[in-house]
């Protein structure tokens, strides 16, 4: 591995790692990985892949993406006839993600936290993606009944709300409380998971009417083709379990109080992962 860039910043250390031998290249940020793609810019993280098959099953060209990073999922969409327009805090990382990730050139890139920028936005979108982390761990003001309100209410007829959310095990509650923070905003949920798997990506969906299937691997990156899609023959479409909604002013738990919660609770025994930084959001080495 060596490291071709490394800059301070106030959201976190940026350091861009590539691999000597595939090419391949990563985006860590406050020591977490935030992207990783192939030469040519192909995500090599399989939520990312399922998020993209799962908008492509939304009908309809407008995509919003809060959480750019390396911007692997707008491009890709955008390389698939979406018009995506992607919101990142940091501006810096529009910058990374042109220069190391092959960013498409036609993306509308703002610089605006996703909460303030729904607030001030007019337009309306076929799909509002959600994967915008900090330290491991998603903003609390983007998991609320009001935030999924609002959401809402961009949404043009038929469009879908897609959010990334780790969980920690079978047990863990997280993923399905935003699940039903979404169904108290008036969104049918539903939920992409992989069960069994301990600390995983799993995509809550909310929707008025639409039908989801387990998404395909559409993209084939240069490296890790068969690897990608054989995890996304693992996961399952589910409904969300009952669970209390996230509210403004509720405190997310965290990172150290979700860890221990692992191990107080065990719902059910985690299987160990054999395959090394499965989720996007593990911890930068």
């Amino acid at each position: 591995m060596t490291v071709v860039f490394r800059r301070a910043n106030p959201f976190g250390e940026i350091r861009v790692i590539r691999n000597r031998r595939t090419g391949a290249i990563s985006y860590c940020q406050g020591g977490w990985y935030q992207s990783r793609a192939d030469r040519s810019g192909v995500s090599l993280i399989e939520y990312i892949h399922a998020l993209h098959g799962l908008v492509m099953q939304v009908r309809g060209e407008r995509v919003l993406v809060i959480g750019g990073a390396g911007g692997t999922l707008g491009s890709m969409l955008a390389q698939a006839g979406k018009r995506v327009t992607l919101v990142d805090i940091d501006p810096g990382a529009f910058t990374i993600a042109r220069r190391f990730f092959n960013l498409a050139p036609d993306i509308d890139c703002r610089v605006a936290e996703g909460r303030r920028f729904l607030l001030g936005c007019r337009a309306r979108f076929d799909a509002i993606v959600v994967d915008a982390y900090w330290r491991g761990q998603v903003p609390a003001h983007l998991c609320t009944v009001e935030f999924f309100a609002l959401a809402r209410r961009r949404l043009r007829p038929g469009g879908a709300i897609l959010f990334n959310a780790i969980m920690a095990h079978d047990g863990d509650p997280h993923a399905d409380r935003i699940g039903a923070s979404m169904a108290e905003a008036g969104l049918r949920v539903r939920m992409l998971d992989r069960l069994g798997e301990a600390h995983r990506n799993a995509v809550v969906l909310g929707s008025t009417q639409q039908r989801w299937r387990r998404p395909r691997l559409l993209v084939r990156p240069d490296t890790m083709a068969d690897e990608m899609a054989a995890e996304l023959d693992e996961m399952v479409v589910r409904a969300a379990r009952p669970c209390d909604p996230f509210f403004d002013g509720d405190p997310l738990p965290t990172a150290r109080e979700a860890a221990l919660r692992v191990y107080q609770t065990q719902l059910v025994k985690p299987r160990a992962s054999t395959r090394p930084g499965r989720s996007k959001r593990a911890p930068c080495k």
